[in-house]
């Protein structure tokens, strides 16, 4: 039913395991293979392709629906539906950000310090010619291919590229003085697909599963038991997502059962021992959908 197409480079790794952790595993001969599949009814054909082209082929129609970047989305003016975000990127949960750097010894503190025919190199050339333009400078923006840092000062007074922490851009001098764009991976669909409703319902499954995957990273089950006497003082040192499933036990007492951090597991589940709770156990979760 579904063409999709996912993207390759630096945010393949993150994205091909989010799919198996779906269940929704990514099948393909070899790591360089473009064609994939999908062992799930609602997909009939995969690709994996780069982000920057990813938005203008599913503008296009050639594919239903797509991952990329809001980036790629803004880089390349798609006139794409967007699905939602799927908060990941190449090595953190952060988002990218777009973001303008100068030399850090540059007497340029803001964006609108910039003067007139100012030289930015980027590898987004659209989108810093409209935010430049937004701001009524006169930049001369020129495409770079890479290794954007590199450039400063002799061949650009400034650059636009992306960072997740900023560190990179640190460690090459720079100093970033704007951002333009926060940027998350998102699935977007061709507007005609969207239209079409068994294409719109599928499309809406498939975000329902990763979003659900994505919600249960860093989260166990967490299940007890509690003599009624206890209940309250179990209760007061037991998180919830919402509020824990509390059900009767036949012999008396409460079998109780929560949803919570991973990181906070080593201590919390002494904790429940000391309150009064016994029978504790740490279950996994793959997917939750609220």
């Amino acid at each position: 039913m579904l063409r999709l197409v996912l993207p390759k480079g630096s945010l393949e790794k993150a994205t091909l395991e989010l799919f198996e952790a779906a269940d929704l595993t990514v099948q393909r001969s070899s790591s360089v293979e473009y064609k994939a599949t999908i062992d799930d009814p609602r997909i009939i054909d995969v690709r994996i392709l780069r982000p920057q082209e990813i938005p203008t082929y599913v503008a296009e129609g050639l594919f239903d629906v797509g991952l990329t970047g809001r980036d790629w989305v803004e880089e390349t003016a798609s006139d794409v539906v967007s699905l939602g975000e799927l908060r990941y990127s190449k090595a953190t949960g952060l988002p990218i950000r777009v973001v303008v750097a100068v030399a850090g010894d540059s007497p340029y503190q803001r964006v609108e310090d910039l003067p007139s025919g100012v030289r930015v190199s980027s590898e987004y050339p659209g989108l810093t010619s409209r935010y430049f333009a937004s701001k009524g400078i006169d930049a001369q923006v020129r495409l770079s291919h890479g290794a954007s840092e590199a450039k400063i000062p002799d061949i650009a007074d400034c650059i636009v590229d992306i960072t997740e922490t900023g560190r990179a851009l640190r460690a090459a001098g720079l100093r970033i003085i704007d951002t333009v764009l926060v940027s998350y991976t998102e699935m977007i669909a061709n507007r005609a697909a969207h239209e079409d409703p068994a294409k719109r319902h599928a499309m809406g499954q498939l975000m329902t599963l990763l979003t659900g995957t994505m919600e249960a990273r860093g989260k166990v089950l967490v299940k007890l038991n509690v003599p009624k006497d206890r209940f309250d003082a179990v209760l007061a040192v037991l998180p919830a997502a919402q509020s824990p499933t509390v059900s009767e036990l036949a012999n008396g007492g409460y079998a109780v059962e929560s949803v919570v951090e991973k990181r906070s597991i080593n201590t919390l589940i002494p904790a429940l021992k000391d309150a009064g709770a016994s029978d504790i156990l740490e279950l996994p979760i793959s997917k939750i959908v609220t």
